[in-house]
């Protein structure tokens, strides 16, 4: 499916908001191998686009400094562009938790730019990048999530769809297992400088999913999108507690404190709560929210051999299908940071 994700990219100009984060790198490193025509990164960071540039080099690439708060620079940047992926946001929790206005200027009023942008150049597809904590959300950076999809999956009311031919969608999904400030690189942070561990909850769980398999996910559910949908995949979740148990066995460590969650932090995390539920399909091997703005009627034409959910009241890190000991074991192995 991967494959045939692929080439709906092929003579396309693609941009990604955001692109100098580690999905938008990973995201161009996917892309470039298709026959994209182009890719544009539009990101703040001068310094990351120039390490970024060293390292992929790719002649189909083209740097922007930009940020998602300025509309004139989005307009003028998505000139000709077919695909957005906008992966741009302020998302680091505490911070966000401390300086909360400066985040809805970002994620909440930086969407709506990428929004006007996009149907003010008539770009094909434009899908944000969500988050489980946006469902239910108990901090900030959740309430700013939440608000970027909604503004998306609703995007089609501000313009007339005879005229713009944009399809926004949202794609929601936890944590990327290993991500850049996540738990597990701090912990081998802490074991390789010989510091106990921290553990904020050992009964604490998380979605998890792999970069590869986001990637996967994005592409397919960009493919398969027609508009209005927030699409979710289907993956397994860990224990911190398990996380602890095969890192000390991995490097005979036992030592490590236990000091409470932080403020903003649930113990479990929702990628479906049960309210979402009533509006939730399966389809092509993912979850699927579809708000009133489609047509039940149409629906098994538009999503061939989709079907409700009603095995499931909620989707949450507690409840759902957990990795094996073996399958973490892999994936710590696979990040080649021990």
């Amino acid at each position: 499916m991967a494959n045939d994700s692929m080439s709906m990219l092929d003579g396309k100009k693609v941009l990604i908001t955001g692109g100098t984060g580690s999905l938008g790198q990973a995201l161009t490193q996917r892309i470039l191998n298709s026959d994209v025509e182009q890719i544009r990164i539009l990101s703040r960071n001068e310094f990351k686009q120039v390490s970024m540039e060293s390292t992929i080099r790719d002649e189909r690439l083209r740097f922007l400094i930009g940020d998602v708060r300025d509309k004139e620079r989005l307009v003028r940047a998505l000139e000709d562009v077919d695909i957005v992926f906008h992966a741009a946001a302020l998302k680091h929790v505490p911070k966000v938790e401390y300086n909360p206005f400066e985040a809805i200027k970002t994620n909440v009023q930086g969407s709506q730019n990428v929004i006007d942008a996009c149907i003010e150049n008539d770009v094909e597809r434009a899908v944000c990048i969500g988050t489980d904590k946006a469902v239910s959300p108990l901090n900030t950076y959740g309430a700013t999530k939440l608000l970027m999809e909604k503004l998306f999956i609703t995007a089609r009311r501000y313009s007339n769809p005879e005229k713009h031919r944009t399809k926004f969608f949202a794609v929601r999904y936890g944590n990327v297992f290993g991500s850049s400030g996540s738990v597990i690189p701090k912990f081998i942070q802490q074991i390789n400088n010989n510091e106990k561990i921290t553990i904020t909850d050992p009964n604490m769980t998380r979605f998890s999913i792999t970069m590869n398999q986001a990637l996967d996910f994005i592409l397919k559910a960009t493919k398969n999108g027609h508009g209005a949908e927030i699409f979710i995949p289907k993956v397994k979740t860990y224990s911190l507690q398990q996380i602890i148990d095969i890192l000390s066995s991995l490097t005979n460590t036992k030592e490590h404190t236990i000091i409470g969650m932080r403020p903003g932090e649930k113990q479990h995390e929702s990628l479906i709560n049960s309210d979402e539920m009533r509006s939730a399909w399966s389809y092509e091997n993912m979850f699927m929210l579809l708000n009133e703005l489609h047509d039940d009627k149409n629906l098994e034409k538009t999503y061939p051999g989709i079907k409700k959910v009603k095995d499931l009241d909620v989707y949450s890190s507690d409840k759902a299908e957990s990795l094996t000991m073996d399958e973490i074991t892999n994936n710590i192995k696979d990040l080649q940071l021990l």
